[in-house]
């Protein structure tokens, strides 16, 4: 099983991590799940100013970084370990839209 987590860990583009605005949740019918994309580029956002994702094997390592260094409650870090851990069933490039599509199965959050 593939996670977010391990897709931002593995994708690049052009050796360069990929941005926050490319990266859509989509369902297995490739419809956007907007709740789920604002989650991801929240944590993602806050990844890059505070963490360097590359250093971080786990996503429980992420989310103790993210409570040192942030003032995030517990509830909002809970469910950036929850879109993290989401298992992926496909990833779709979409260079028309300059946009990657991480599928999903069920939600998690």
């Amino acid at each position: 099983m593939i996670t977010v987590f391990d897709v931002l860990k593995m994708v690049t583009i052009n050796h360069v991590p990929v941005d926050v605005q490319q990266i859509v949740m989509t369902d297995k019918t490739g419809k956007p799940n907007s709740v789920l994309t604002d989650l991801l580029s929240d944590v993602l956002g806050k990844i890059r100013i505070f963490i360097d994702l590359q250093t971080m094997t786990t996503t429980t390592q992420v989310i103790d970084e993210l409570h040192q260094f942030t003032p995030l409650p517990a509830d909002v870090l809970d469910e950036y370990q929850k879109i993290l851990q989401q298992p992926i069933s496909s990833i779709n490039f979409a260079p028309h839209k300059s946009q990657i599509e991480l599928v999903y199965d069920e939600r998690v959050v």
